[in-house]
């Protein structure tokens, strides 16, 4: 590799830049992901072991070096299993980049527009509901928890499954690859601290399918009637059947992202 330039007597090439650029660039992503979350003292923790594994290797701490060396055999499984629910969403927002969705089969326009006339519906009457719309994760495991449907999307079939005489009425429905794969599913529940104490099971349950994959979570609340979109652990409030529809298009890649409007009101946590 040809070399750029030499800093005193270390030469760096273009391969060392690249290298230097992406680790940045991960750490930068993780830091994004854990920030304001439980688990970024425990990755705070995490990096205090890796530096003092590398003094003890720089300054020849034989007895620090042999306690630290003995636990590098296990960081990384106790790295998967501490951040779990960080990988997922790591994971899953390299999969909602444009440069992928453009790979990828998006969900049929028809989808959202059932799903939000049905929503518009169901808050006029004030029936609770709760959608979720898979992208690229599959939600196999959240699928089978429910009763199957495999059937077409339709807003009339939505706001029968939610109907509080119905059987199915407790629940999410989950939507994917453009149908309605089942309905009643169980879906968990968001533990993060920050979350609004007024949120009811609905709403933690639609943040929680988002914060461990990249689902779109539409949630109608029995008690106000207001109509909420959970993205990426993230809750949009106060829509409406219009805005509803241009924010599940934008998300779902069928069309460009629209100014928000001042009633969307986001509540980051």
């Amino acid at each position: 590799m040809i070399p750029l330039f030499q800093i005193g007597f270390l030469t760096v090439t273009l391969s060392d830049v690249l290298d230097i650029l992406i680790v940045a660039a991960v750490f930068y992503k993780i830091l994004q992901l854990l920030r304001g979350t439980r688990a970024f003292p425990m990755f705070v923790g995490l990096l205090l072991l890796f530096l003092l594994a590398f003094l003890a290797q720089v300054i020849q701490l034989q007895t620090l070096g042999f306690l630290i060396g003995n636990f590098q055999a296990v960081w990384l499984i106790a790295f998967v299993i501490l951040f779990a629910p960080e990988l997922r969403r790591l994971l899953a927002s390299l999969g909602q980049s444009r440069y992928v969705r453009y790979f990828v089969k998006l969900e049929e326009p028809h989808v959202v527009d059932e799903v939000a006339a049905a929503c518009e519906r169901m808050s006029r009457k004030g029936i609770g509901a709760l959608i979720v719309i898979s992208r690229q994760i599959g939600l196999k495991g959240l699928i089978d928890t429910g009763v199957k449907l495999s059937s077409e999307v339709s807003a009339p079939l939505l706001e029968t499954v939610f109907f509080p005489r119905s059987p199915l009425h407790d629940g999410a429905v989950i939507i994917q690859n453009g149908i309605i794969e089942a309905a009643s599913c169980l879906l968990p529940l968001s533990q993060d601290p920050q979350i609004d104490p007024a949120l009811g099971t609905r709403h933690r349950a639609a943040i929680g399918v988002t914060e461990e994959s990249d689902a779109l979570a539409v949630i109608v609340s029995e008690e106000s009637s207001l109509i909420s979109l959970s993205v990426g652990g993230e809750l949009h409030r106060n829509l409406d059947g219009s805005s509803l529809r241009e924010r599940l298009s934008e998300l779902l890649g069928l069309r460009r992202p629209t100014p928000r409007r001042p009633a969307d009101q986001t509540l980051r946590i």
